[in-house]
């Protein structure tokens, strides 16, 4: 297996943009496990002060503020020039959220409830997009896999694969080849280490290996798992 190095998981400055005090504390909890500096505002003004005051690597906006929408905040964003990537929280059926967003200058979605793993993993992703760091590509007989651009191919066919599998392989590449424990894994992708998550980590593992081969994702019995070979 060839491993073309880069940054899989690094420092992001993040402002989270919601009125909902129990969201906002939620995922300024889950982000600061990861090393990131969390600022926080419960309006869309608020939110603007702060872009003023400080700079921000990622945004975490909601769609419903008390004073305007988010897809009109992220509108007003991209009007003044600003690159940061945003990430808009929305209802799961909401399409026509999705496609305005998508239109004001989104970079990505995710439906509510979601699980603190996928966002964890799509916060890192826009972090490295921000940074235009050096990603993490993987290489192993005729497949590729591709952690920044979220883009895996086996031979030349390209491979489809969730949210969920790509922040399975995301956690396991931030360690490059070293031993991630199970309860670790669970926490980082589901949250937290409850059997549902265990059962359902194991079918998404052994997904991944029908999808990309059996060498990508290893197991140590006992211990947990690796990304690559021994």
């Amino acid at each position: 297996m060839r491993w073309f190095a880069g940054c899989a998981c690094s420092h992001v400055r993040i402002l989270v943009v919601d009125d909902d005090p129990a969201v906002s504390d939620l995922l300024v909890r889950a982000l600061e496990r990861d090393g990131h500096t969390l600022t926080t505002a419960s309006t869309a003004a608020r939110a603007r002060a702060e872009l003023i005051e400080k700079q921000a690597d990622v945004i975490v906006l909601d769609v419903g503020l008390p004073d305007g929408s988010g897809i009109q905040l992220c509108r007003a964003i991209r009007a003044q020039g600003l690159d940061v990537p945003i990430l808009i929280l929305t209802a799961r059926s909401a399409v026509g959220e999705r496609i305005a967003g998508l239109d004001a200058g989104a970079d990505d979605f995710l439906g509510k409830p979601f699980a603190l793993g996928e966002l964890r993993a799509r916060v890192r992703a826009l972090g490295r997009r921000r940074s235009g760091s050096a990603q993490l590509r993987i290489v192993r007989g005729d497949v590729t896999v591709d952690l920044g651009s979220r883009h895996a191919l086996r031979g030349d066919r390209e491979v489809a694969l969730t949210a969920r599998e790509w922040a399975i392989l995301e956690a396991l590449a931030a360690r490059h080849g070293r031993v991630v424990p199970r309860a670790e894994l669970l926490a980082e992708v589901w949250g937290d280490a409850t059997d549902s998550a265990d059962a359902s980590c194991e079918v998404l593992v052994a997904r991944i290996r029908k999808k990309l081969g059996d060498g990508i994702v290893r197991t140590l019995r006992g211990e947990g798992y690796a990304l690559g070979d021994a």
